[in-house]
């Protein structure tokens, strides 16, 4: 008999100097408190997204419907919507270059379309008092400031390992010897949930909270969402979906085929459909910063927009804050 009510969990990922320093994933339960972590000693915000995706449908298979929390409209779309233009090109982006994090999309992919049961993304605003979204990103940090200080083994899926490893920004990062041996055709070291232990228990997301908050990398009231989520099924706050929500889900069974902003990620909600573009000046530029390198940069962001709006949609922007989220630099 199928159980019709929502599984919600919530997913983040994290890279600690982005790109190229620590990395962390993680997933939580928005019932019973739940929740699993891992990363590496080097990575990219977007694989430790994509890994806490992966990590959060292989821990919850069944008929139940599941709801995946994020606030990463590229873990969104690389899980949904670019998949299928994606596969009709062979994997090419559409500059013709090879997908990013092919091996863990794909891997995505696969249990999406394997799971008995439906699978839907919904975008939340991060930083914005989610209390689950803040856990996720507290135990992601955390686990991304241990593996870098070697206090933690990497633990990533086999295919995040893969993913990595193939990226710019692999270089002095830590293997467990295990991983790089099942990597090189060796035994198989790794469970069906990348790691060889079972998921976080309560003292352990506890001591990942209390490493983010001594590392500086989330502040205590943040790390409050571990404790305020131990025992969620029992009266803790509920961020999951509720009868009216405004914001769009997106569903993982959408065929979109054209992936032309492939390897953008951006930070709006996409609720009521809203999208911007046009061309916006970032001050003061790159090439005034002493470490400029003469290299083109990708840069995650959001502005936030308090201006009027003309009956064609255009809106002036003068001087309006820019909130740096991650810095690549480009391939």
């Amino acid at each position: 008999m199928t159980n019709d009510t929502n599984l919600v969990v919530s997913t983040d990922g994290s890279a600690l100097s982005n790109p190229n320093g620590p990395m962390g994933w993680a997933w939580a339960d928005h019932e019973g408190g739940d929740a699993d972590a891992g990363g590496a000693s080097n990575g990219t915000n977007q694989i430790g997204e994509l890994c806490a995706v992966l990590q959060a449908l292989r821990a919850h298979p069944g008929e139940r419907p599941l709801v995946i929390e994020t606030d990463s409209q590229y873990a969104i779309n690389c899980s949904t919507t670019w998949v299928p233009g994606w596969k009709k090109k062979g994997w090419k982006n559409s500059q013709g270059k090879p997908v990013k994090n092919r091996p863990l999309i794909e891997a995505i992919d696969r249990e999406i379309q394997a799971r008995t049961g439906s699978v839907r993304f919904v975008w939340v605003k991060g930083h914005a008092g989610n209390t689950f979204n803040e856990k996720v990103d507290t135990l992601a940090r955390g686990y991304a400031t241990a593996a870098g200080k070697g206090d933690r083994e990497g633990c990533l899926p086999i295919e995040g390992w893969r993913s990595l490893l193939a990226s710019p920004y692999a270089q002095g990062t830590r293997v467990p010897p295990a991983v790089k041996a099942e990597l090189d055709g060796g035994p198989q070291v790794l469970n069906e949930l990348g790691r060889k232990k079972t998921r976080l228990n309560q003292e352990e997301q506890k001591d990942l909270a209390e490493t983010a908050v001594e590392s500086e990398a989330v502040d205590p009231e943040q790390a409050e969402s571990v404790a305020a989520t131990a025992d969620a099924g029992n009266g803790a706050p509920d961020h999951g979906i509720a009868d009216g929500q405004e914001d769009e889900p997106v569903s993982a069974l959408k065929d979109t085929s054209d992936a032309d902003t492939a390897d953008q990620e951006t930070k709006n909600s996409g609720a009521r459909g809203l999208r911007a573009s046009g061309r916006i000046r970032i001050t003061p530029p790159p090439s005034g910063s002493s470490m400029f390198t003469g290299q083109d940069l990708h840069i995650i962001g959001s502005i936030d927009i308090d201006a009027d709006i003309d009956p064609d949609g255009y809106v002036a922007i003068q001087e309006a804050p820019f909130r740096l989220h991650a810095i690549e630099v480009e391939d």
